[in-house]
């Protein structure tokens, strides 16, 4: 927000210059964030903290400086002339709060005969220096006291309010409201609103209503100020999608005491520019007080907490430059019952009292010191196997990334079968629950990369999903990996099965098996007997491009080309591959002992088989047919060649397979190897193979 400098140093004396000025706001935690302007339109670009709504105006600042410095704050009185005017003593407004708890206390003022004109130069001037668009001086005067004392106030033409009298009330559900925007909006139970005895004139702490706006006829105005409670405030104005200087103030705490003196200066600036008479003393409805309880500051716990030897001298004249008022209580510990200034909602404990007197005292006068530690760096369990995990990916050629733990419904029922999470006060539909598969966040990055003509694309993502099961709320640790089909191709190796019948089958197909081998490399940094692979894969990975791997019959991941349906709802400019990693599964494992055995010392010798198998038999069965065997001298059993077509079968496949083997005690008979290749011809026979010659 922007604020005047110019217009801070109405309430106070300052001998230093803005930029100063500036810098010491700014450590004091007013920031400042930039400064235009230059003289009298010198325009401080403010960045104030949602707790403290009492110091988003000049007077809040003042204070601020004030207290900085050491020099007298004016008084708001002192300024309106008018505050004393005589009035008539006609019978005030009737006003009746049906909604205490809503609205403790509701103020107001009558001015009759006044005159809407534009205002005053030195009033508008201000407004437009605060971005503020001058509209006439009736109005102009809620928004000067608005920026000007930071409490919001509004004014009605008292002759549209039928009736004679105000009610602040729930809405009736259905009830409609057309707003000083001209949007007729329709209200609910939920709302409070500022109501004649016919019709709402106001969404209470919001805006105001179109239909008793001030125009260039009015004559005779009402102003408002009250107090609205802060949760019912924002809740109504998420619900009509309004937020105005007003609500934004409310919703984070007015001031209570401040609403007739902010009347009076609304009623001041109205007479000073329009002229007129004010009607009976001041409408003071107060249904329910808000005292804040006192708190006991102890010396010795300032010291304790600031580490510095502040006197007791220091601390009363900072926490009464800031309005608090310090009463000496005991001796023993030198403590002080202190009283919380109406427009300091956000301070209710001792610390936030010790805080008021660091950031006033400097922060930069405190000694540097370190705080005593006697414990030690800690590494978490996983932390190892989540690093090894890491380096092996980023060797692969994948960049980390972090998508949002959030996803949409649709997502969550596609992509997991857990129960979800649900989020009481959702961002978007798009993200209205826990991620319970990061696969969704997954596709989204590589979308997005790929709409930016980003195609070689790898990545990894190391986190949590979230779930209930059995009533109870988990987050099992998981790892997802993505890539683009042409950042798969471009890392193919040159050798490997291949069907050689046909091209983009054959292209696919490889670029599946180079996508498994980067998930094989990443599990093969975890402990397991046997790691294996089946089909078993979810529906939106393609049904012949997907595995699933398992270690020792546990399933630890599934991966694959994503299906064509969910590239085509995604909008995927290109096939991508996922692979989701169970890192609950790996944890509980632990990392594999690296284990270094010497050359062997005799040679090995490869035998070749071809087979014709049908399509239902798959490599993964003919490799454990294989190993079941038990042959020690097996050092390794692997697929060369596929081929289909010709004088093979339909449903069926030729495979030529290689068999190495090699002993550590002696070189290998051709007897030996003629009775081991023998068992192997024996055991793919039983899997209904048909040798070829």
């Amino acid at each position: 927000m922007k604020l005047s400098a110019h217009w801070i140093r109405d309430f106070v004396d300052l001998s230093v210059a803005d930029r100063r000025l500036a810098e010491d706001l700014t450590g004091a935690g007013i920031a400042v964030e930039g400064i235009s302007g230059s003289g009298a339109d010198t325009v401080f670009e403010m960045e104030i903290g949602t707790n403290r709504p009492d110091a988003m105006n000049h007077y809040g600042v003042a204070r601020e400086a004030a207290a900085i410095y050491d020099v007298g704050l004016k008084p708001l009185a002192a300024l309106s002339p008018q505050l004393s005017a005589k009035t008539s003593g006609e019978t005030p407004f009737p006003i009746t709060v049906e909604e205490p708890q809503l609205c403790p206390r509701f103020s107001a003022r009558v001015i009759r005969g006044t005159k809407i004109k534009p205002s005053p130069e030195k009033i508008a001037h201000r407004l437009q220096l605060l971005d503020q668009r001058p509209i006439s001086n009736a109005v102009d005067a809620t928004n000067y006291v608005l920026w000007e004392m930071g409490k919001p106030t509004h004014v009605f033409d008292m002759d549209l309010l039928e009736g004679g009298r105000l009610i602040i009330r729930r809405a009736k559900d259905g009830e409609k409201l057309k707003t000083l925007d001209g949007v007729e909006r329709t209200l609910t139970s939920e709302d409070l609103v500022v109501a004649d005895a016919k019709k709402p004139v106001g969404l209470a702490g919001v805006m105001g209503g179109f239909d008793t706006m001030i125009t260039d006829k009015t004559r005779n105005i009402l102003i408002e100020s009250a107090w609205w409670d802060p949760v019912t405030v924002r809740k109504t104005s998420r619900r009509h999608g309004i937020h105005t200087d007003a609500s934004h103030r409310f919703e984070r705490g007015a001031d209570f005491e401040s609403t007739i003196l902010s009347c009076a200066l609304v009623a001041s600036l109205i007479l000073d520019s329009g002229g007129g008479e004010l009607i009976g003393d001041a409408i003071d409805v107060v249904s329910r007080q808000l005292d804040q309880a006192p708190v006991v500051l102890r010396l010795s716990e300032v010291q304790r907490i600031l580490g510095g030897n502040l006197d007791a001298g220091e601390i009363f004249r900072i926490l009464k430059k800031l309005g608090f008022g310090v009463i000496p209580e005991g001796q023993a510990d030198a403590q002080f019952r202190v009283q919380i200034p109406s427009w300091r909602l956000d301070v209710e404990r001792e610390i936030d009292i010790i805080e008021e007197i660091a950031r006033l005292h400097g922060y930069d006068k405190f000694a540097n010191t370190l705080p005593a530690y006697s414990g030690a760096v800690v590494e978490l369990p996983r932390a190892a196997m989540d690093a090894t995990f890491r380096q092996r990916a980023l060797a692969l050629g994948y960049n980390e990334a972090v998508s949002l733990t959030f996803i949409s419904h649709s997502d969550a029922e596609r992509f997991s079968s857990a129960s979800v999470l649900e989020l009481e006060n959702p961002l978007s539909e798009e993200a209205s629950v826990m991620r319970t598969s990061m696969a969704p966040g997954m596709l989204d990055m590589l979308a997005w990369n790929l709409n930016r003509d980003s195609e070689n694309v790898r990545l990894f993502e190391m986190g949590h999903t979230y779930e209930m099961r059995d009533g109870e709320r988990i987050e099992p640790a998981r790892a997802c990996l993505g890539a683009t089909w042409s950042a798969v191709r471009t890392s193919l190796p040159a050798g490997g099965a291949l069907d050689v019948s046909k091209g983009e089958h054959a292209a696919a197909a490889e670029a599946f098996r180079s996508f498994k081998g980067d998930v094989e490399n990443l599990l093969g940094a975890f402990a397991c007997n046997e790691l294996s692979f089946d089909r078993e894969t979810s529906e939106y990975f393609h049904p012949g491009r997907s595995a699933r791997g398992l270690m020792d019959g546990v399933p630890v991941a599934q991966f694959g080309q994503i299906a064509d349906a969910v590239k085509s709802e995604r909008k995927l400019r290109q096939d991508v591959f996922l692979a989701e990693i169970d890192l609950e599964q790996l944890h509980a494992r632990g990392l594999r002992t690296v284990k270094f055995a010497p050359l062997g010392r005799y040679p090995a010798v490869e035998r070749d088989f071809s087979f014709v198998f049908s399509d239902d038999v798959e490599f993964e069965t003919i490799r454990c047919a294989v190993v079941e065997l038990g042959i020690r001298e097996l050092r390794s059993f692997s697929p060369v060649e596929i081929f289909r077509g010709g004088a093979i079968g339909a449903d069926k496949y030729s495979i030529l397979l290689r068999a190495r083997l090699q002993s550590d005690e002696g070189t290998l008979r051709d007897e030996q190897i003629a009775q081991w290749s023998g068992k192997i011809i024996k055991a793919l026979r039983g899997l209904g193979g048909v040798q070829r010659a």
